[in-house]
């Protein structure tokens, strides 16, 4: 019983201002941390854990907890047209932009 407890479990982390809901074996996009591709990196910042009916808030954090994963990927995403224009001014700018990102492949959630 206790191994198909732990396929099921899932976790709500903080990372970059953004909350992201993750299970083992996942993978997130997150905003860019350091590291290289192939390392392994701890995610500590972790407001919930859940399973088959065992659930664990933290206030705000859990605490001891920590989501362990490997940096699959460092990128930047696809491009964005930034567009402003007033109209019968002659104003008009355009700009571009890439968010940077690390893909982290979700390895282990501990409590």
């Amino acid at each position: 019983m206790h191994e198909g407890n732990e396929v099921n479990m899932y976790a709500v982390i903080r990372s970059g201002g953004k909350q992201y809901r993750v299970s083992q074996g996942g993978s997130i996009r997150v905003e860019k941390l350091p590291g290289e591709v192939g390392a392994s990196i701890t995610l500590a910042e972790v407001l919930i854990i859940g399973g088959e009916g065992d659930v664990k808030i933290g206030t705000p954090t859990v605490d001891g907890a920590h989501v362990t994963g490997t940096i699959v990927d460092q990128g930047r995403g696809k491009k964005i047209r930034v567009f402003k224009m007033k109209r019968r001014k002659g104003y008009r700018r355009t700009q571009g932009h890439r968010q940077d990102y690390t893909e982290i492949r979700v390895d282990a959630i501990s409590s």
